[in-house]
């Protein structure tokens, strides 16, 4: 049972990840200042973050990693104003399932931490997904908060069902390409760790 338990070295490993992860994470929320970026902001975050969640669940083979490292994103989101309900459901129910596929899969499956990365960073999409959500209310919201008309009228012109669909696929697709750079970059530090 106690192997099980995370460790004060397993929760700085955590912290050290996360706060890599954040760093990503937070440098294209930046980059959503430009319409498109902000639609695409899920999938690019992880096409980069790959690595840190990888050498996290190498680091890391027991209950409650992911979730932290989750909730550590969460609340750096909520001290910085950019938290929203929606993101809370999407991000949350997102960390929920990556721990429980990890948990199923016993840690050390490459298949199965690339899946619980893949609805991890699925979890994202509630950052722009208001847009879809909430339109006319959005934007009206963002208009009122002094938004330049021409950001607001590019970004509803992307507010589209085939939008939505690309922004899904693309965070899908770019999350198993980031875990594959992961792997080819730390092959033999997840070989050492059982996980390939």
């Amino acid at each position: 049972m106690n192997s099980n338990k995370l460790t004060g070295k397993d929760l700085i490993s955590i912290g050290i990840y996360s706060a890599i992860y954040f760093i990503i994470n937070f440098i294209f929320m930046i980059m959503g200042i430009i319409p498109i970026m902000w639609i695409l902001m899920p999938a690019m975050i992880a096409l980069f973050t790959g690595i840190p969640y990888m050498l996290l669940c190498a680091k890391v083979q027991k209950p409650g990693a992911i979730l932290i490292m989750g909730s550590i994103t969460a609340l750096i989101y909520f001290v910085t104003g950019q938290f929203t309900p929606v993101i809370l459901i999407t991000f949350g129910s997102g960390c929920i399932i990556g721990e429980i596929i990890r948990i199923v899969t016993k840690y050390n499956s490459f298949k199965g931490n690339t899946f619980s990365f893949m609805f991890f960073s699925l979890g994202m999409i509630g950052s722009p997904l208001p847009v879809w959500l909430f339109k006319e209310s959005f934007f009206a919201q963002i208009q009122s908060q002094g938004m330049p008309a021409d950001y607001i009228n590019t970004l509803s012109g992307f507010a589209s069902t085939e939008m939505l669909v690309v922004m899904i696929v693309a965070t899908v697709v770019f999350s198993f390409v980031g875990i594959l750079i992961a792997k080819a970059i730390f092959k033999k530090h997840f070989e050492k760790a059982g996980i390939i």
